[in-house]
């Protein structure tokens, strides 16, 4: 197996033969006197004669036939494997979104702009698209793909079904549907790999891990519909907990219960935008409070422990690790952003006033330089435990997760949240924007190791 990269050029001659520079020839090691070889792209594929051409460089070109039979949408610089003795141009990644509001302007809705920057990052040596569910044509095995210009203007082009599909699919609801699942399935028994299956519920996170040697020590105590006899324990025994819907995100629907022996019950959630606090002095009243602030959905809740944060100016601080794996399949920290909380608010989110702060400063404010550098780098460490472990007991393919993280006041490391896809936020910070392209080009690396374009020599040497 060799793999290279060449510039792809389009031919007007008449015929299927291509024609490749020997130095092409030489580095894809294709023995000089080889007159005929299959060439591939996506899940298209097709024999042609090949012949050797003299000019400096790596160069192929492509008659129309070729061209036509499988589906190359452009000109430009691809990487070029040689497996087998069959040529495979690529890899073809696919970025699996949808919008109930679209355009042709923005087929992917608000998210249209998200999209195109995955699509800018690796855009140079491999073919990037993106498509919608309903873009896939079984029959004929290709897809429409939506594709950014130089002008930035999206063109639809028909290609073959891809090398690899990396699902940015943002309804929960639809993910559920039999619909998408069914199209999911589709794509595997293909041998089509594709990362990110689905959200995760927050009970199914806290599920995956409570077994977990490796995990468990790091995730708060945390229990699937509490009854009421099962909040008034864990608060007797943590102080305060937190109410989580299992499908919620961004903080929203949280709320957060404080018990004081001598005080009562105090309650603090978001309403109407802005941070509510209520006080009750007896149990059974904060319950039928509770049931009608959830609308009787208690049993769509996960109660979980609270714990004592580390404070930066009076404001309990988080962190958000973005974890990717890398080009070698192996996980590593993309990016990490500190997250103070605003004044009044239960949690960190920059939507309810919490602040983004780069966890080097963060720390340091803390415990100074030196014990800030140890304690970061034990996070980072903590998290990719918590990646391999969830990897570990998850039945699907993950490529990319978001951990929500905190450390108590004696320096435990504790896992709130584990994010399947996660969000982008914190790379709007200037100082974090450089992380941000890292994980871009994370993904790009690891869509190339699921596609199978990969350097043996570079393997072997890591």
């Amino acid at each position: 197996m060799s793999l290279t990269t060449c510039q792809i050029h389009f031919t007007r001659v008449g015929g299927n033969t291509i024609y490749a520079t020997g130095s092409l020839f030489n580095q894809l090691k294709i023995p000089p006197d080889r007159k005929s070889v299959r060439i591939a792209f996506g899940k298209k594929r097709v024999s042609t004669p090949i012949r050797r051409i003299r000019r400096p460089g790596n160069h192929l070109f492509l008659p129309p036939a070729v061209r036509s039979a499988i589906r190359v949408p452009r000109r430009g610089v691809s990487y070029i494997l040689n497996q087998s003795g069959e040529l495979k141009l690529g890899p073809l990644i696919g970025i699996m979104c949808s919008s109930a509001w679209r355009s042709p302007q923005q087929p992917f809705g608000r998210r249209s702009e998200l999209i195109k920057t995955f699509l800018r990052h690796g855009n140079d040596k491999a073919f990037y698209f993106a498509f919608r569910p309903r873009d896939i044509d079984w029959e004929n095995e290709t897809a429409v793909a939506w594709f950014p210009n130089e002008s930035g203007k999206w063109e639809r082009k028909i290609v073959p079904l891809p090398d690899v599909v990396y699902n940015r699919l943002p309804s929960r609801s639809a993910e559920k549907s039999q619909w998408i699942l069914g199209l999911k399935e589709r794509f595997l028994k293909r041998n089509i790999p594709i990362f990110n299956w689905s959200f995760f519920d927050k009970w199914d996170v806290y599920d995956l891990l409570k077994h977990d040697p490796d995990a468990s020590p790091h995730v708060p105590e945390s229990i699937i519909n509490p009854s009421p006899e099962e909040l008034r324990q864990m608060l007797e025994k943590h102080s305060f907990i937190y109410l989580k819907p299992t499908s919620g995100s961004l903080g929203i629907g949280i709320i957060r219960i404080t018990y004081h022996k001598n005080s009562g019950y105090f309650v603090r959630y978001r309403s109407g935008g802005r941070n509510v606090l209520l006080r009750f002095t007896r149990f059974p009243a904060l319950i039928h409070f509770l049931q009608r602030l959830t609308r009787g959905r208690m049993r769509n809740y996960v109660a979980q422990q609270g714990i004592r944060l580390l404070e930066l100016d009076g404001s309990p601080i988080d962190f958000r690790f973005h974890m990717n794996k890398n080009g070698r399949n192996e996980w590593v920290v993309g990016g990490v952003g500190a997250k103070r909380a605003g004044r009044g608010s239960i949690t960190t989110h920059v939507r309810t006033g919490g602040q983004v702060i780069p966890p080097e400063k963060a720390l340091a404010r803390i415990f100074g330089e030196e014990k800030a550098r140890a304690v970061l780098q034990e996070a980072r460490q903590t998290a990719i435990k918590l990646a391999r472990a969830i990897e570990r007991n998850y039945r699907y393919r993950i490529g990319e997760l978001g951990f929500d993280l905190g450390i108590d006041k004696d320096g435990n490391i504790w896992m709130f949240e584990a994010n399947s896809k996660p969000g982008r936020s914190i790379f709007k910070h200037p100082a974090l924007k450089e992380q941000g392209r890292e994980t871009l080009s994370l993904i790009f690396e690891h869509c190339l190791y699921l596609a199978k374009f990969r350097n043996p020599k570079r393997e072997e040497s890591s």
